[in-house]
């Protein structure tokens, strides 16, 4: 099959179904990595994330399948915030979607690095402290995920897919676990842990990562142009992917509740070590390797979804001619954007070099990279959910699949909680020892990446050719 359509423009494969986008959805949206850092500030968090999925996920899935259906070429929240606010919001959109990943994905790495020595069993976890042998592994998986991305989501969405699989298995195993520790021991946890705190600051700062907790249905918009007919495959698998990660959310942190004390709960350690704690506990301790096996595979999976995602971003912008023409360039007998897969795995690599380093993996560096991840990841929904207020308020704009009221109440709702979500990723985690250090660092990486992003825009914007035929059209349909 060649790269281009009949003009001459570059295509991509439509090779995604139902079943994968449901398992893309379960792979990219629900991150175990996350469920330690957040139940460690209690049971609040619970309503937390039912107040999150309420009124930020429940209107995503909304957004997605609304833009989506208006405009169904790849691109995603790039070319949703491009068709209705503009040129360089779209470009600022996608940015931030791209920029946010190349923070986020290193840190995928290191999750992987951290989870996997437990396969070789407790006299090998000390290589988790080993710089060397983290680099040599970050290194390797990046490479992996890249080669496979380049090869093409026919063969890529395995990975994807075996990674959903091991996020099932080990939340299985983590919620299993936690219903017999409870059964046989029972649970410290009382209804005055559900209660807001007297000083609620430190929790409040954790409503911003669990709405980046809950960032993932715009994925397979993004590769819009790779579903198979995506009018019909795109609002059941964005339903199922929704339920099955909010219910998986909800279970594995009322497990770690449950079964193991918050004070007891590692940031830094991870699931890995809180199924470790319940498994001795119920003289099972064998369980480990292999429970690490499949979440390791969960998190080869996530950093697979993320990158070959957020790499068709690039793409696009390069075929808008934004940033270098070149990021546009389709592999010859893949029919993948290999040139933006290289550059996010370069990106990320180099982000994992500075990573080591710095000043070894300190729990306050670790939260600002978060924090910052977190407002860079929502920007884009600021436009997403305008985009919805936009359509229900404009009279000449016909509905696609949803009522102006039900796109009114869910832009509303998503937009009010994305603002609410960046404002509070602002406020300091209790890791943070400086306050004013921790805001002057945010605030001035915030300001530089967008800066950034302007800097791209007018310096090739300037050089933009007039197209014939638009980008949703020019990546055309196989």
């Amino acid at each position: 099959m060649s790269d281009h359509s009949n003009d001459g423009s570059p295509h991509l494969k439509r090779v995604l179904g139902r079943s994968d986008l449901v398992l893309l959805f379960v792979v990219a949206v629900f991150n175990l990595n996350v469920v330690p850092s957040i139940a460690a500030n209690g049971g609040v968090t619970v309503w937390l994330w039912i107040i999150s999925l309420v009124l930020f996920f429940w209107p995503q899935g909304i957004a997605v399948i609304e833009l989506a259906g208006r405009y169904p070429g790849e691109g995603g929240v790039y070319l949703w915030a491009k068709e209705v606010f503009g040129d360089f919001h779209g470009f600022l959109s996608g940015w931030c979607y791209w920029t946010n990943n190349m923070l986020y994905v290193p840190t995928v790495m290191l999750y992987f690095v951290g989870v996997s020595v437990f396969v070789l069993g407790p006299s090998h976890q000390a290589l988790g402290d080993s710089k060397t042998f983290a680099l040599i592994a970050s290194t390797a998986l990046l490479v992996v995920l890249t080669v496979l991305n380049i090869v093409g989501l026919g063969v890529g969405k395995w990975l994807n897919n075996l990674g959903a699989i091991g996020t099932a298995v080990a939340a299985a195993v983590l919620i299993g676990l936690g219903i017999v520790v409870w059964l046989r021991f029972g649970t410290t946890i009382t209804a005055a842990d559900f209660r807001i705190p007297a000083d609620p600051r430190f929790v409040m700062n954790s409503f911003g990562v669990i709405c980046f907790g809950l960032v993932g249905l715009e994925l397979a918009s993004v590769m819009g142009d790779e579903i198979r007919d995506p009018a019909k495959t795109l609002p059941g698998a964005v339903a199922w992917g929704g339920i099955i990660s909010g219910a998986l959310y909800i279970g594995t942190t009322l497990t770690l509740l449950i079964a193991v004390s918050k004070n007891d709960i590692s940031v830094l350690q991870g699931i890995v070590q809180a199924v470790g704690h319940m498994a001795a506990k119920v003289g099972i301790g064998w369980i480990i390797p292999p429970f690490a096996l499949m979440l390791s595979l969960s998190i080869a999976g996530i950093g697979s979804a993320w990158m070959g995602g957020s790499a068709r971003i690039p793409f696009v912008a390069g075929l808008d001619s934004y940033m270098p023409s070149w990021l546009g360039k389709v592999h010859p007998k893949y029919a993948t954007p290999y040139a933006a897969l290289i550059v996010q795995g370069a990106v990320s690599l180099v982000l994992v070099i500075i990573n080591f380093a710095a000043t070894g993996g300190v729990q306050e560096a670790f939260q600002t990279m978060l924090s910052l991840a977190v407002v860079l990841q929502l920007i884009p929904f600021l436009y997403v959910f305008g985009a919805l207020v936009k359509f229900a308020m404009d009279s000449s704009s016909k509905p696609v699949r949803y009522s102006r009221g039900v796109m009114a109440l869910a832009g509303t709702s998503g937009f009010l909680t994305t603002m609410l979500g960046i404002g509070l990723a602002f406020s300091p985690a209790k890791q943070i020892t400086s306050v004013f250090r921790y805001e002057i660092t945010m605030i001035g990486l915030t300001a530089f990446f967008i800066g950034l992003a302007a800097f791209f825009f007018f310096v090739y914007g300037r050089h933009k050719v007039a197209r014939a035929v638009p980008v949703e059209t020019t990546v055309s349909s196989v």
